[in-house]
């Protein structure tokens, strides 16, 4: 990787880029769908039954704001002179009793202000301007809501045209990757959800579809993005290959325990197949990796599981991440107020250790030792149970 990056001052496409902005954003057209889409759908109005819209007067007035209150015409649209500063959601103890209704009842509308490509090296070279933070999924062990108190809504940035044109004026900046590494053999790969989950966004505006559009005429990039939510809306974009979808899998009996909200674990691998068929890129992140009694047992099973169930043309081109639980102080008192099951899993002081975090707090991880033999069980299983599955990074 390049030791420098393209200077964070250009947030503009400027005359070098490889398309025009407007190209990217509105042509060629996209295929036109026929039947009802899945984001109008019974089941996806359950995950999203906004009630209440929180906007930034200018995101509301955007055209993607006017898209996204346009879906839901019903909803309470109250005025937010900042989508971080909500004294209702944000940093109100009370919420955590109602973690979840939140989640899937109130929406926040804002402008990304700091369109910031930072450097990643683990799952992927960048980790490009966020187009949403916050998810209406309740995983238990979630890292994002440790920034935004005790709720934590879906925030939608609406500015998808400055964002997509940042992240196409630093792909232009790095020119082609030279030399291959655990990203990538030969692109840029740039993760576009690294606090939201784009198959869920995609329930509620265009700003993954533009996305991935984008990405498909970059040559030299591509998104990434994990998900525990299978869309089928997503099959409907051409990728041409230049978006990753990396498929979140833990042991079926860990997911109904800790990722509540989520597709089953069963229909995120069966998803696999029809994603690659769609254009994608299908890849795995085997996470988080839970210690508990008769983990290497559950672990094993699913990775048989998956050996038993994915066709070659899956196997062939996946890889995988492995990550290992981390905790957090806060986050574990919030779970107390709504899911203290979790915190029997979650929550082991005998095995964890603390850990300074990159915006200065405090989590909880596996004691050195600990992680690093749980890291060679799951390689040597992966081994024994789904050989063909190369493990990119393991954290």
């Amino acid at each position: 990787m390049r030791s420098s990056q393209p200077s964070d001052a250009q947030d503009d496409d400027g005359p070098d880029g490889l398309f025009r902005l407007d190209e990217i954003l509105t042509g060629p057209p996209r295929p036109a769908v026929s039947g009802p889409l899945f984001r109008d759908s019974p089941r996806a109005r359950r995950m999203l039954s906004i009630r209440e819209i929180h906007a930034e007067p200018a995101a509301a007035a955007s055209p993607r704001g006017r898209q996204v209150l346009a879906g839901f015409p019903d909803a309470e649209v109250v005025p937010a002179d900042s989508h971080w500063r909500i004294p209702e959601l944000h940093g109100n103890r009370g919420n955590a009793e109602r973690w979840v209704r939140i989640k899937s009842t109130v929406l926040v509308l804002g402008e990304k202000k700091t369109l910031t490509v930072r450097p990643n090296g683990r799952s992927a070279d960048w980790i490009a301007p966020g187009t949403a933070n916050g998810c209406a999924m309740a995983c238990a062990y979630c890292y994002v809501p440790r920034r935004k108190g005790y709720a934590n809504p879906i925030t939608v940035f609406t500015n998808i045209d400055r964002i997509i044109a940042r992240i196409s004026n630093h792909v232009v900046g790095l020119g082609p990757k030279k030399e291959p590494n655990q990203c990538d053999p030969s692109a840029w790969v740039y993760d576009i959800g690294e606090n939201n989950d784009c198959s869920v966004d995609a329930l509620i505006s265009e700003n993954t579809a533009d996305l991935v559009h984008a990405f498909a005429r970059w040559p030299t990039a591509k998104a990434s993005f994990a998900t525990k939510f299978v869309n089928p809306d997503l099959l409907l974009l051409e990728p041409r290959g230049r978006t990753r979808v990396r498929l979140s899998v833990m042991p079926p009996e860990d997911s109904r325990l800790l990722d509540i909200r989520t597709s089953p674990v069963e229909d995120r691998i069966a998803a696999a197949e029809d994603f690659l068929d769609a254009g994608y890129e299908v890849h795995f992140n085997l996470s988080p990796v839970v210690i508990r009694p008769g983990w290497k047992q559950a672990w094993a099973e699913l990775l048989q599981h998956m050996d038993d169930v994915l066709p070659q043309r899956v196997k062939e081109q996946a890889a995988a991440e492995v990550i290992m639980l981390t905790h957090n102080r806060d986050l574990h008192d919030v779970n107390m107020a709504w899911h203290p099951r979790a915190e029997e899993a979650l929550w082991r002081p005998d095995l964890q250790q603390p850990k300074g975090s990159e915006n200065g707090g405090w989590n909880v991880r596996y004691r050195n030792g600990t992680k690093a033999a749980a890291v060679e069980t799951v390689r040597g299983l992966g081994r024994t149970h789904a050989p063909w599955l190369t493990i990119r990074y393991a954290f």
